[in-house]
């Protein structure tokens, strides 16, 4: 991933979360994610992109929501990628998040408590830079969670 703060350089777990990354490496193929923005910054908690597009337009899903995959024995620690949801669990498409520190809160409990699924992680000191990058953006006056610069995702590809 290119971004307007840098490098995201990801690393997924396809055998412990199969249906997240492959639901994920579909958006990437079809190029869903270039050009979208990250539109929520959460100072040391989570980045969240693959939703919106530039003026924080709304970017539809073109997939249908997937199952939860978060009892899977990975833990939501800082540099990880997760899925976002709504409260129901079973409800994500197309918007990710970053861990910029660890949020072991979001991790699965029970059935009760589901989490997030975690999916994978970047794998790059200068990913952890870009992480930490995109964490101190100054927030927009008066709308919560909101970079006041708009932080840019310019592509996201498959590597090999």
């Amino acid at each position: 991933m290119l971004t307007s703060d840098g490098e995201l350089v990801v690393e997924l777990y396809a055998s412990k979360a199969p249906a997240t990354v492959a639901n994920f490496m579909k958006y990437v193929d079809d190029g869903f994610y270039s050009n979208t923005i990250f539109h929520r910054v959460v100072y040391n908690f989570v980045v969240q992109g693959g939703g919106y597009i530039t003026g924080s337009v709304a970017k539809n899903p073109s997939y249908a929501a997937i199952a939860l995959e978060s009892n899977n024995g990975l833990s939501n620690l800082r540099g990880t990628i997760a899925m976002a949801r709504t409260s129901d669990p079973n409800s994500a498409t197309s918007q990710f998040y970053f861990n910029t520190v660890d949020n072991t809160s979001l991790d699965y409990v029970n059935a009760a408590n589901p989490g997030y699924a975690v999916f994978g992680k970047v794998i790059t000191t200068t990913s952890l830079n870009t992480i930490a990058k995109i964490n101190v953006e100054p927030e927009l006056s008066g709308v919560a969670d909101t970079p006041a610069t708009e932080v840019l995702l310019y592509w996201a590809k498959r590597m090999k």
